[in-house]
């Protein structure tokens, strides 16, 4: 069977882990072998990444920061995403480059095509069979991370303009490509966004 790679996206405190669990153990149910990843940090060098992008404190200039996602992004799928697509396995992954180009490319306000070029250079072009979207308003987002927050994160230290260029960013990508995301509430109830998730991927398999 061909490996399938699918992709979690939304601003943080969307659930993004929680529907990657349940879609794991649906897959594993059905037989697949399922591989996790999640950018930055799905390597021991992509850990070494995070810890700068994301917990370091002090300034990083947004083309520098972009960089350095991009190099986390080309190593992953070098090492982790492309052998276990070659293998037939599912590789869900928690965050890709659609992160960049909200993040990073409507967040830092730099050329979102810029971005996602950069990026498409970095992995050789791979995109994902399928991105799910989990779209939150900003508010609700952040009253969910206040409870979980354990470590200070740069981005989630960003004012609420700069999520709302992301949720935006967000948006605007999945219009553009409909036929590659899958958009939904991310305050539907656990079980009504599951099942939609299986659905989709139902048609994938």
């Amino acid at each position: 069977m061909p490996g399938l790679f699918l992709t979690f996206e939304g601003g943080d405190g969307s659930g993004k882990s929680t529907q990657s669990e349940l879609l794991t153990a649906w897959l594993t149910g059905q037989g697949r072998t399922v591989v996790h990843s999640r950018e930055p940090g799905g390597t021991d060098f992509g850990l070494e990444v995070r810890e700068l992008v994301l917990h370091r404190r002090g300034h990083i200039a947004p083309r520098a920061e972009a960089l350095l996602y991009a190099a986390d992004r080309a190593h992953n799928i070098a090492t982790v995403v492309r052998p276990a697509l070659e293998r037939g396995d599912i590789v869900i992954q928690d965050r890709y480059l659609d992160s960049s180009v909200a993040y990073q490319g409507a967040g830092r306000v730099l050329d979102p095509a810029e971005v996602r070029d950069l990026s498409l250079w970095a992995t050789g072009g791979l995109l994902p069979d399928l991105t799910v979207l989990l779209d939150i308003d900003v508010e609700t987002g952040r009253a969910r991370l206040d409870e979980a927050r354990t470590r200070y994160d740069r981005l989630e230290a960003e004012a609420a303009e700069f999520h709302a260029r992301v949720r935006q960013g967000y948006l605007d990508l999945a219009a553009a490509e409909p036929a590659r995301f899958l958009v939904l509430d991310a305050t539907l109830p656990v079980e009504e966004l599951a099942e939609g998730i299986r659905a989709r991927v139902a048609t994938l398999l």
